[in-house]
């Protein structure tokens, strides 16, 4: 006798045209779920099998609650990069904690949100960061500082479990890449944008590395655990650090300014030389499949 199949998880995606949220939509639907992919403009959501574009204001709390109905998973990747910090505030921050109560008065099982290793201090000195590292100075600069404050927010909602995934960098070919295409157009734009200390530590993942647990976290791959070590407590926010093998300045300047036919500037002084170590995500059964002379090779196919 076959046994009944489960039934298929409904996740809600937020910002599914972005980079990290178009990767999300695509690892979720080879896993088999059924995604709401939220986007503001018609058209936009990736057109992939079981993915469903829902478009409307995420900010808004009556659409908010409507798209989170029903959803066993909501993952919210939206964060305005190039907005000032009240553009910053008002979608990423607010924005952001309005889905997180939709999806808390929903009785969602689970809330991803995609943070940032940014949230940590960073300064030279500092050394390696795992999740139990001091966070950022509230002078650390606007994305650092809003990011960090929602990651406290979310921590202090109750009843629904949440994760935290924390990348550093993160590579990947596309339009809005900011280490792909942003960055590398205002590296060969302006000559400042070309000074970097060499040895400062480039900590980074791979889009589709970071994506693949984040889709195993909201379908459920990633077990419930009392150790935050093993996977997700339920009821809690876990943070966890998504970081590949170590990197520095010299590996992804070096491959831009070659790759766009101008040099780059080196210079001395103090900077930042530890890791961001992904041991917890490794305990969840993560390995990234991206290593860094694949990735450092995609960047600059992309640039020649």
């Amino acid at each position: 006798m076959t046994p009944p199949s489960l039934p298929l998880p409904v996740v809600v995606v937020t910002g599914a045209n972005g980079l990290v949220g178009s990767h999300v939509c695509s690892a979720l639907s080879e896993r088999g779920a059924t995604v709401r992919a939220v986007v503001r403009r018609e058209g936009t959501a990736p057109r992939l099998p079981g993915v469903e574009e829902w478009v409307g204001d995420f900010t808004d709390p009556d659409f908010a609650t409507t798209m989170v109905e029903g959803a066993d998973s909501v993952v919210t990747t939206v964060h305005p990069l190039d907005g000032d910090a009240e553009a910053q505030r008002t979608v990423g921050y607010d924005g952001t904690l309005v889905v997180a109560e939709a999806a808390l008065d929903a009785g969602v099982a689970r809330l991803v949100h995609l943070s940032t290793a940014a949230v940590y201090d960073r300064r030279p000195g500092v050394g390696d960061v795992d999740e139990h590292a001091a966070l950022a100075t509230d002078d650390a600069g606007d994305y650092a500082v809003i990011k960090r404050d929602l990651d406290l927010a979310l921590a202090g909602l109750d009843g629904v479990t949440r994760v935290l995934l924390r990348p550093p960098a993160i590579l990947g070919p596309g339009d809005s890449s900011v280490w792909n295409t942003l960055r590398p157009a205002h590296i060969k734009a302006d000559e400042a944008e070309r000074h970097a200390i060499p040895e400062r530590s480039f900590a980074w993942v791979h889009v589709d590395d970071l994506t693949a647990l984040a889709a195993d976290v909201a379908t459920g791959l990633v077990a419930d655990a009392e150790d935050p070590e093993r996977g997700p407590v339920v009821g809690a926010c876990t943070p966890v650090n998504v970081a590949a093998g170590p990197a520095t300045w010299r590996d992804y300047l070096g491959t831009v300014t070659e790759a766009l036919g101008v040099e780059p500037v080196w210079e001395e002084g103090p900077a930042w030389t530890g890791r961001i170590l992904a041991d917890r995500a490794h305990g969840w059964g993560w390995e990234p499949k991206v290593d860094l002379p694949a990735a450092l090779a995609e960047l600059r196919d992309g640039l020649v």
